[in-house]
């Protein structure tokens, strides 16, 4: 019972660390063309 003390609080801040990540990729512009790197995987390099 003892280690729901630490547990709790540990998936908490993992959370908080896991959404402030996904926000910084949206807010730095990770996301905005995602249709041409799809494209690009089946185009030759030549």
């Amino acid at each position: 019972m003892d280690i729901l003390f630490v547990l709790i609080p540990l998936s908490v801040i993992m959370a908080i660390i896991v959404l402030a990540g996904l926000w910084w990729a949206v807010y730095r512009g990770q996301f905005e063309d995602i249709e041409d790197e799809g494209r690009r995987i089946f185009e030759k390099d030549e």
